[in-house]
């Protein structure tokens, strides 16, 4: 399912129009990102919890040459599903 497959799934089980359907995922989604972005998670009670985890710096090798390189640290977004929505998919 893409974005706008999923506009229109949630445009015909709410009643709202596309339109407005697509500002509200848009606005969800910049209030994830604008909240991992401080670094902080977003816990949706049933369905998961967004967070930011820390990848430490690592080493790592160059596939072509085999030379061994150095893969900076790094901030990864995480989702880890909650019991409701593992249960629905199970």
């Amino acid at each position: 399912m893409n974005k706008s497959e999923l506009i229109d799934a949630i445009a015909d089980s709410s009643g709202l129009t596309k339109a407005d359907t697509g500002r509200a995922l848009d606005g969800l989604i910049d209030a994830i990102t604008d909240t991992l972005k401080k670094g902080d998670s977003i816990s949706l009670i049933g369905f998961g919890t967004f967070s930011v985890k820390e990848r430490a710096e690592r080493q790592g090798r160059n596939p072509q040459t085999g030379e061994p390189i150095t893969i900076s640290a790094a901030r990864i977004p995480s989702f880890k599903a909650g019991k409701a929505l593992k249960d629905a998919v199970n």
